[in-house]
C-alpha cells in the first residue's frame, strides 16, 4: 500500500453540499454562495462531484459550471474530507493481476475497479471506508457513514471497510512512506479507546504502507472541535516540505502552543514554510477557526482559504514561491469557519491512474533514505 500525497493526479474532488437540515440552515444561503466560489475556483482544473438531499440546490446554483456532476444523497453534515473515501495505491493487487488477491483481510470489495491489460504492472487504486463517529460523538453521523457505499457504486470503487475511527483531517501524507498526525485527536479516549499509541500506529503503517509517523503533541487553533486535526496545523506541500500554522503574536491565545508545535517540526528534518494565522475573526461573539493550513491542491493548482485580513497576501506569495508550477488561487472562506472547518474540510480528493509500482517504489526509497534518520517529533 502507499498512501498518496495530495499534489498527486486526481481523477475528481468531491464537496458535500450545505442543505436545509444541516447547521448551515441560519445562513445556508451565505454558505452557498461560497461553496458557488469555490466551485468556480476548482472546476477549471478539474472535475467537481457534489452530493447533496437536494438536488434543487445543484440546479439552480451550480448546474451552471461546466465539469460538474451532482449525486443525490443524504447528508448529516459537509465535512466530507472527515467521512469520505481515502485512496491508496495497492501493489499487491498489482502483482496479483486479476485473481482478486488483496493485501489487507479487511473488508471486501464493494465494486470492482477495473484494471485493464496492464493491471499486472501497475498500482490499483482502492478506497478506505473508515468509520466516522462525529469527532468523537459529538453529532449525529449514520447517514455521513452511508455515504462511502453509495458513492463507490457510482464510480465503481473498490471500496474496503476499515474497523478503525479515522478522519481524514486528522492525517496527513508527503506520498512518500510519511505520516503527519497530532496525538490530541488520534490518543483521544473518544476515537479508538480500545487501542494504544503502538498499536494505533501499527495500524496506520500497514494500512498505509508507512515508514514514519510524526506525532504532534501540541498545536491547536482555537474554534476546532476536531480535538486538533492536523490539516488545521500543519501539511505536507511536497514529499520534503511542511507548511504549518504559525503565530507571531506573543498576546494570542495561540502563540505558546504553535511556538512548541514548531520546535517539534525543527526535529524532524523536512524544509518548513510558516503561515501565519491571520489576526482574530469573531462571528456571534465566537472566535473563528480561521487558519490557513486548510488548504486543497487539484491539478495544477492549490485553493487556500483566505480571510479579509493583511495576512492572505503573504501566505498566497509565500505558497505561490514554494509551488511555482501550481497555480496560488484565494476563496474567502468567513462563512465556512461559522461551522468549525474550512476548504480542506469541505472536500474529498479522489485520485486518477495509479503509478507504476517500480517507479514509485524507487521514488520513496530515495525520500526515505533522506528522511529516515530525522528524530521522531
Amino acid at each position: 500500500m502507499r498512501a498518496f500525497g495530495e499534489w498527486e493526479k486526481q481523477e475528481l474532488i468531491f464537496l458535500s453540499l450545505p442543505h436545509e437540515n444541516t447547521d448551515w440552515k441560519p445562513y445556508l444561503d451565505e454558505i452557498l454562495d461560497a461553496y458557488e466560489r469555490l466551485v468556480a475556483a476548482i472546476v477549471p482544473f478539474q472535475k467537481v462531484v457534489l452530493i447533496c438531499p437536494d438536488e434543487r440546490i445543484f440546479e439552480e446554483r451550480f448546474a451552471k459550471f461546466d465539469n460538474v456532476e451532482f449525486v443525490k444523497i443524504d447528508t448529516d453534515d459537509t465535512w466530507i474530507r472527515d467521512y469520505g473515501m481515502i485512496d491508496v495505491e495497492d501493489f499487491a493487487d498489482a502483482d496479483a493481476g486479476s485473481n482478486g488477491k488483496n493485501s489487507t483481510s479487511e473488508g471486501a470489495a464493494c465494486c470492482e475497479r477495473g484494471g485493464g491489460e496492464n493491471s499486472s504492472r501497475r498500482a490499483k487504486i482502492v478506497s478506505y471506508d473508515f468509520k466516522f463517529n462525529a469527532w468523537g460523538g459529538k453529532f449525529e453521523s449514520s447517514k455521513d457513514n452511508a455515504v462511502n457505499l453509495e458513492l463507490a457504486k457510482r464510480f465503481k470503487s473498490d471500496l474496503r471497510s476499515i474497523d478503525l475511527v479515522l478522519e481524514g483531517g486528522s492525517i496527513d501524507f508527503n506520498g512518500r512512506g510519511t505520516l503527519l498526525t497530532t496525538q490530541k485527536c488520534l490518543l483521544n479516549d473518544n476515537r479508538n479507546s480500545h487501542l494504544n499509541k503502538e498499536q494505533i500506529e501499527t495500524r496506520l503503517k500497514e494500512l498505509f504502507g508507512l515508514r514514519r509517523v510524526i506525532w504532534l503533541k501540541n498545536g491547536f487553533i482555537k474554534g476546532d472541535d476536531t480535538d486538533s486535526h492536523v490539516d488545521t496545523l500543519a501539511r505536507f506541500i511536497a514529499p520534503d516540505t511542511i507548511a504549518y500554522a504559525s503565530c507571531d503574536d506573543p498576546a494570542d491565545e495561540h502563540f505558546e502552543e504553535l511556538a512548541a508545535m514548531k520546535k517539534e517540526l525543527e526535529n524532524t528534518g523536512f524544509k518548513l514554510v510558516p503561515l501565519p494565522l491571520p489576526k482574530a475573526k469573531f462571528y456571534g461573539g465566537k472566535r473563528l477557526g480561521c487558519t490557513y493550513a486548510n488548504f486543497i491542491f487539484i491539478n495544477g493548482a492549490v485553493i487556500v482559504p483566505t480571510y479579509g485580513d493583511d495576512n492572505d497576501k503573504i501566505v498566497l506569495e509565500r505558497l505561490a514561491q514554494e509551488l511555482p508550477n501550481h497555480k496560488i488561487i484565494g476563496v474567502d472562506s468567513l462563512v465556512f469557519v461559522r461551522q468549525n472547518g474550512s476548504l480542506h474540510c469541505s472536500s474529498q480528493n479522489k485520485y486518477s491512474g495509479a503509478s507504476e509500482a517500480k517507479q514509485v517504489s524507487s521514488e520513496r526509497s530515495e525520500a526515505e533514505n533522506k528522511y529516515s534518520g530525522a528524530s521522531e517529533a
